[in-house]
């Protein structure tokens, strides 16, 4: 019994079902992905994820929004903010989004994710074109200056340690899917590039 519970791994095996991706998603008729925003704290991530969700939901597309605070409160309540930690995040980041792209959802996912291991780690889980990296980008002084949460101000006094950007390395994405010019940009305008991309790449064409 003990050693059953400490090595779990060794003892499961995958489970099979008649319902797979595909026909989930013939059933909606759309193409499942995961578009993942990221960039600093207060680039704007969530407000344009939102906005992106919003329109996408008007066009009867099937979404769900995965939003890095909100998951902290649950799934992800028992992890803290050192490098470990961020990157235990992410995996479970990925893992939740990767079920709901199985379910047939185009799912947005709003996150820091500094790291671009972990952000490949993420992609990985992806068969290839379902995972959209959107790099939310706004540079550093205009973040602080907004600081929605006050972290910036904290950080700064030293109240806060490991905080993205101030004593903890951001590694912008050197390729990503979409860029958006966030310090400057209306984060409606944004949000319609983010739909102009998926019209363009065949994302919301009606599938059958």
């Amino acid at each position: 019994m003990t050693a059953f519970g400490r090595s779990p791994a060794t003892n499961v095996r995958w489970q099979s079902f008649d319902l797979d991706k595909r026909r989930r998603a013939a059933a909606m008729g759309q193409t499942p992905a995961v578009i993942w925003f990221t960039g600093l704290s207060g680039a704007g991530k969530s407000t344009i994820a939102n906005l992106v969700e919003k329109r996408l939901f008007e066009r009867c597309r099937r979404t769900y929004l995965l939003d890095g605070d909100n998951l902290r409160h649950g799934l992800n309540r028992d992890l803290g903010f050192f490098d470990a930690d961020r990157v235990e995040n992410i995996r479970r980041v990925a893992e939740a989004a990767r079920l709901f792209v199985d379910a047939g959802l185009i799912v947005l996912a709003s996150f820091i994710s500094p790291f671009r291991s972990d952000r490949r780690m993420a992609r990985e889980l992806f068969d290839d074109g379902e995972f959209i990296d959107v790099f939310v980008d706004t540079p550093l002084t205009i973040a602080e200056q907004r600081d929605p949460k006050g972290l910036y101000k904290r950080a700064r006094a030293g109240l806060i340690k490991d905080f993205t950007g101030i004593d903890s390395p951001y590694e912008a994405p050197q390729n990503p899917e979409i860029r958006l010019s966030a310090g400057t940009g209306e984060p409606e305008a944004l949000a319609h590039q983010v739909i102009a991309y998926l019209d363009r790449s065949g994302y919301l064409e009606r599938r059958s």
